[in-house]
């Protein structure tokens, strides 16, 4: 793709740069953008000025600036002059490349497959290419603004962020075992470790999803038309699954590159070679369209395969993450396993040594979005004895799609530099993806105490709890099933209306909006009725015997927007403001959710030997998008004060 600039030169000086085929491909890509912008204003009074503009742009090459760097005499004022204005031409180069090009430094290496070094070695070598290209350009600059005398007076060290955008290693994609028709994705170099610079923000032809993923009836991929030089390939470990996926290197598909690395962990390349992954993902097909949008289960082959066209409509982050998750719970059930649209948070609680008191000393995201409950024995993990009456949990993702709209600014800026952000500046559904955990909290199963449903519409008056676990097990799987929630607006539903959807949605949706199984999906749906049913049984004995809670979270993150809330129902509720529902409404959620922690933590640790001062207690909450999920962690961190000085305390 000629607007994406891959650099494979191994420059070491500001010569070799400027010598080297990247510099000259990306002064290309420059100069055509300048002279296409030029060329819309030929027809303006300034018509002249345009003409001459872009001769002057048409004439610059590389050479010129490869002989200004040779040159050792100091310049005349007539050449200084002269040289100026390409000096200056170079500086809009420059600050293109910094924030509106998108730039991959490539390192191919095979050897790492048969070699003994450590992942964190080959980490820092990748991490240390970016920085030496850094801090390359920026030399370079340096030396040829003080060949022109621009770098006169004061030196300002200003924060100029010119890392590439992704820094990879990469191996020949032959060395996954793929079947004879998908030959093409094996020509895919693949990516085995990554840099990416952070703290960068893109814009996407779309800022919300508005067509489902469902199961197509054929094969999306066409291995015939399938250009394998014009895609990036990355591997993911998605729960227990290796999920390849194919970005389509044309702008506006190849900005999800970064916001994937961000949210995914990478699949350990060293022992996925040889072996067949569990899953493809193809984003941005140019010889696709939207019959094609979906996946489907290639039985023969034993492979998952979903497929994104390159339609505007469809270039939005959504349609990389909720896709690839897809595939995720499909090979759940696939498998017997329980996929979980929720949060899910491991607390730490420890008990006062003199009096006994539990308190929150602690706590680990497991899961942002999407996990699965898996069934084991206690003392068996690997299920290996045939015993599977405990559910533990897995998750997903390391990073979390964050929406900014219900944030606090401190929580903001805790994420400033970290981030890779999309439509900033939309004014609604504006999101980022930020690291919020690590790959073992994520890959380690723990536990399942609290199992809720996230309500955020329904009102709670003062004195009663949020959390309702004292409803029956079967009262609470009509809410898992039923999946209602006031919609925030960042899909096809209207914000403020109810949405239903059948175990909120845990992609692909099983059911329409009147528990009737989608035509797309009956096989599936079928058999996770099953599954439900195997989970439940033993939720109900687990609840029953003391060793699990299960209910309803009302967090009221929506309460304030839902038009059936009277304002009379409001008041009655503690709520003076509409717009102060959200905020308000999560923090008393939060409150209550500490104070049922604390009363499991009390319970389980009666269960256990004496002399034990320490137990985990793990919660799901279940819930689709803006039900409180990410709103109450954030309020919980503020009332235990795990957030250190807040904005207004920081001087």
């Amino acid at each position: 793709m000629e607007e994406i600039l891959e650099i494979r030169d191994g420059c070491k000086t500001p010569l070799e740069l400027l010598e080297s085929k990247a510099f000259s491909q990306y002064l290309g890509i420059y100069k055509k953008q300048f002279i296409k912008d030029l060329e819309s204003r030929q027809d303006s009074d300034q018509k002249e000025e345009v003409t001459h503009k872009i001769d002057f742009v048409k004439k610059i090459n590389s050479e010129i600036y490869v002989n200004l760097l040779k040159l050792d005499d100091k310049l005349s004022e007539s050449n200084i002059s002269e040289h100026k204005e390409s000096i200056r031409f170079l500086e809009g180069l420059f600050h293109h490349y910094r924030k509106k090009s998108y730039t991959r430094l490539i390192k191919l290496h095979d050897d790492i497959l048969s070699s003994k070094e450590k992942a964190e070695s080959i980490k820092d070598r990748i991490s240390n290419r970016a920085n030496k290209l850094k801090d390359l350009i920026l030399e370079t600059r340096r030396i040829l603004l003080t060949k022109v005398d621009f770098s006169i007076g004061v030196r300002r060290s200003q924060g100029l962020e010119c890392q590439p955008n992704v820094t990879c290693g990469e191996i020949s994609g032959k060395n996954i075992d793929l079947p004879e028709s998908y030959s093409n994705l094996n020509k895919v170099p693949l990516t085995t470790h990554a840099d990416m610079r952070t703290g960068i923000h893109y814009t996407t032809h779309a800022n919300k999803r508005a067509f489902p993923f469902f199961a197509l009836n054929h094969n999306p991929f066409k291995n015939n038309n399938f250009k394998s030089e014009d895609y990036v390939a990355i591997p993911f470990e998605v729960g227990q699954w290796n999920i390849i996926a194919y970005i389509h290197k044309s702008r506006g598909c190849i900005e999800l590159e970064p916001g994937l690395l961000n949210l995914f962990p990478f699949s350990k390349v060293r022992k996925l070679a040889g072996k067949r992954p569990d899953g493809v993902f193809i984003f941005g097909c140019p010889q696709s369209n939207m019959s094609d949008l979906g996946y489907h289960y290639d039985k023969d082959n034993g492979l998952l395969v979903g497929l994104i066209p390159n339609i505007d409509d469809c270039k939005y982050f959504g349609y990389g993450k909720k896709p690839i998750l897809t595939l995720h719970n499909v090979l759940c059930i696939l498998n017997d396993h329980l996929p979980l649209h929720c949060g899910c948070t491991r607390y730490v609680v420890k008990f006062d040594s003199e009096t006994n008191e539990p308190y929150i000393s602690d706590s680990f995201i497991k899961a942002d979005d999407m996990g699965r409950a898996s069934l084991f024995d206690e003392d068996d993990k690997s299920n290996q004895n045939g015993k599977d009456n405990i559910p533990y949990f897995f998750g997903t993702e390391t990073g979390a799609f964050a929406c900014l709209d219900g944030f606090s600014e401190y929580t903001k800026m805790q994420m400033e530099g970290r981030e890779i952000g999309y439509n900033k500046h939309a004014g609604t559904n504006a999101r980022q993806i930020v690291p919020v955990t690590d790959y073992t909290e994520v890959s380690t199963g723990s536990e399942l105490d609290i199992l809720l449903y996230l309500n955020n519409y329904d009102l709670i008056e003062p004195g009663q709890s949020c959390m309702d676990v004292d409803m029956s097990v079967d009262d609470a799987l009509d809410h898992f099933r039923k999946g209602a929630r006031v919609a925030a607006g960042s899909t096809q539903t209207h914000r403020g209306k109810v949405e239903i959807s059948y175990w909120a949605n845990p992609f692909p949706l099983l059911k329409d909006k009147n528990w009737d199984d989608l035509p797309e999906h009956v096989d599936l749906s079928e058999k996770f009725k099953n599954i439900e049913k195997k989970f439940f049984e033993i939720i109900k004995n687990r609840v029953e015997s003391g060793k699990m809670k299960i209910g309803v979270a009302h967090s009221m993150l929506m309460a304030g927007v839902y038009a059936k809330n009277t304002d009379e129902r409001l008041s009655r509720c503690g709520f003076k403001n509409r717009e102060m529902v959200e905020h308000e409404g999560p923090e008393r959620a939060a409150r209550d959710m500490i104070s049922l922690i604390k009363k499991t933590a009390v319970e389980k640790k009666k269960r256990l030997p004496k002399g034990i001062n320490e137990v985990d207690i793990t919660v799901a909450s279940v819930g689709d998008s803006r039900t409180g999920k990410s709103e109450m962690s954030e309020k919980m961190e503020e009332v235990l004060s795990m957030k250190g000085p807040q904005l207004d305390n920081l001087g």
